[in-house]
C-alpha cells in the first residue's frame, strides 16, 4: 500500500517536473522568436533594398521588380538561379500602393450575402413549374 502511494506521488512529480520543463522551453522559443523578429524588421526597414513587384510564371518562377539603391532592377528567380533581365528607368515604372488598412470585412461580408441571397432567388425561380 505504501509502494502505491510513493509510486503516484512520483509520478505526479514527474509529470510536475516535464510540465516545468516544457512551459520552460516554450517561454524561450518564443522570446526568442520575438528577438530574432525584432532584428530583422529593423534590418528590413533599414536596408537598401526594396521588392517592388512579382510576377509568379510557374510553380518555381518569377519576374520581380526590385528596388536597390535608386535604380530599379527587372529579375528573373527560379529554383537555383536568379537572372538580371533588364535596369528600368523610374518613369517606366507605375507603382500602385495598396491601401490593405482600408479593406473592410463588412462591407466584403455584405456583397458575398447579397450576391447568394440573388444566386438562390435565380435558382428558386428556375425550379418553379
Amino acid at each position: 500500500m505504501l509502494l502505491t502511494v510513493s509510486d503516484g506521488i512520483n509520478s505526479f512529480a514527474q509529470f510536475l517536473t516535464v510540465l516545468i520543463i516544457f512551459l520552460f522551453v516554450l517561454a524561450i522559443t518564443y522570446i526568442t522568436t520575438r528577438y530574432i523578429a525584432k532584428i530583422e524588421k529593423n534590418r528590413i526597414v533599414t536596408g537598401n533594398m526594396e521588392l517592388i513587384e512579382a510576377l509568379r510564371i510557374s510553380v518555381n518562377k518569377y519576374l520581380q521588380i526590385v528596388k536597390v539603391g535608386n535604380k530599379y532592377l527587372c529579375i528573373a528567380v527560379c529554383k537555383d538561379t536568379i537572372t538580371m533581365l533588364t535596369e528600368l528607368e523610374e518613369e517606366e515604372i507605375k507603382i500602385v500602393e495598396s491601401d490593405v488598412a482600408s479593406i473592410d470585412f463588412r462591407k466584403i461580408m455584405e456583397r458575398m450575402k447579397m450576391k447568394n441571397l440573388s444566386t438562390d432567388q435565380e435558382t428558386n425561380e428556375e425550379n418553379r413549374p
